[in-house]
């Protein structure tokens, strides 16, 4: 490397030097510094590493002089992220059931180089992959890329749709006819990521597990649907009444519970839910969720405390759940 390359790349080495070998329990000295980049093939002298110091500063790196006769020197003070922030977002990797395994040990690798040399091993002891249930799509990636670009450019796709069999395999449901969809939006419910898209040929609004999505072509040249449809749409309020509680019907339902509950209540349909206090110790929502045997099950989930107020259909659609469930214990299945 020439003189004059070297000069050049010096103040990069340098700061690579301050972010990945101090921190404020660890400073370099002048002489330290000027041993480092030698490594590099880069000569310096006392002065100029002082200027170079002083170059950093303008340019807005944070870097503190320690003045000490034993263990002083200068050491980069602040970073893009905060140890608490960087763990935070490997804690979001690591549990996340849409990113595999594999991508998930990429990425969390990648975010520690954000950290000080020292602080790594923190982050390390924040991972816990190996038992969480994940994906096994490698392409949730490069999915996720292209619906951006898609909603981005206002394009429709076209892809496969895959589920589970009793092999524990993945394989294209309909067997294998494609689904053709105008791309909306995309949301990160119940740790998963799902496409919010109106269907071209059912004409209405549904949405997809990202990571269940295989083969997902562009159309560049034509223009996507649903305008209408998503003219007015409230994701929030979609995913609220719909996600976890699959397809149905959505209808207005009148519910009766325990004071106790309103946080599960408030929590599943949000916090513009209508609830008023009842006489006897309980309050009654007015919800509007996608009736189906899903909804029936989550609020079997709560417990014999809540029932169905409203409307008389929906209430005894509930019952003939509950006793196709007890008729099928009375036979032995």
């Amino acid at each position: 490397m020439s003189k004059s390359t070297s000069q050049k790349l010096k103040l990069y080495y340098l700061i690579r030097i301050f972010q990945e070998k101090t921190d404020e329990n660890h400073c370099l000295s002048a002489q330290n510094l000027i041993a480092e980049l030698s490594a590099y093939g880069i000569c310096a002298e006392r002065k100029s590493i002082y200027d170079d110091i002083e170059c950093l500063l303008q340019l807005g790196y944070d870097i503190v002089n320690v003045k000490a006769r034993k263990g002083g020197g200068y050491y980069l003070a602040s970073r893009e992220f905060e140890l608490a922030e960087l763990k935070l977002l490997v804690d979001a990797v690591s549990s996340s059931r849409f990113i595999t395994q594999k991508k998930s040990k990429d990425l969390i690798a990648k975010i520690e180089q954000f950290a000080g040399p020292y602080d790594r091993k923190q982050l390390q002891r924040q991972v816990f992959v190996a038992g969480r249930v994940k994906t096994e799509n490698e392409s949730i990636y490069y999915n996720v890329d292209r619906i951006h670009h898609a909603i981005q450019n206002d394009m429709p796709v076209t892809f496969t749709y895959l589920e589970w069999n009793i092999k524990k395999e993945l394989q294209p449901r309909r067997a294998g006819r494609k689904y053709r969809v105008s791309p909306w939006a995309l949301t990160w419910q119940d740790e998963n990521y799902y496409l919010i898209a109106y269907d071209d040929d059912d004409e209405k609004i549904k949405h997809f597990r990202v990571d269940k999505m295989n083969r997902i072509t562009e159309f560049s040249n034509e223009k996507r649907k649903g305008a209408e449809a998503f003219k007015e749409f409230d994701i929030a309020e979609y995913t609220n009444r719909t996600f976890g509680m699959f397809g149905g019907k959505t209808q207005a339902v009148t519910l009766r519970f325990p004071e106790s509950m309103v946080g599960i209540i408030l929590d599943r349909f949000g916090k513009e839910t209508d609830i008023r206090q009842l006489d006897d110790g309980f309050v009654r929502a007015r919800v509007h969720a996608a009736v189906s045997g899903q909804f029936y099950g989550w609020l079997t989930g709560l417990g014999e405390r809540v029932s169905i107020m409203g409307p008389k259909d929906v209430r005894d659609g509930y019952v003939d759940f509950l006793g196709q469930i007890i008729e099928n214990y009375e036979k032995g299945r």
